[in-house]
């Protein structure tokens, strides 16, 4: 970045101070910057029933919640939560690990 000039003349100090209020009055006059609204304490639920095992039907929950970051997840699995925080790869390859091999056929 630049360095701020702060040695110079007098005259030209006072009217680059003039300048910079100016700059900052004008931006504190327009419209307020628009945020972005606060993520839900619940960002997603993948619900996954298994109907491979003889009848039985396997049910599985995740639940992805708010954490610190926008990009990762507090995940909790059937009630149980994870320790960490993951992102969306991490949660692919754990509902990957949640299903049971089943044998030839």
């Amino acid at each position: 970045m630049y360095r701020k000039r702060t040695k110079g003349s007098k005259k030209f100090n006072e009217a680059l101070a003039r300048a910079r209020a100016a700059k900052e009055a004008k931006r504190l006059a327009g419209p307020a910057p628009e945020y972005r609204p606060e993520l839900p304490l619940i960002r997603r639920r993948v619900v996954i029933e298994d109907y491979d095992l003889a009848g039985q039907v396997v049910t599985h929950e995740f639940i992805l919640g708010r954490c610190d970051r926008r990009d990762c997840y507090a995940v909790s699995i059937d009630g149980v939560p994870q320790a960490g925080r993951m992102g969306w790869a991490r949660v692919l390859v754990l509902i990957r690990k949640a299903f049971v091999r089943l044998g030839g056929y």
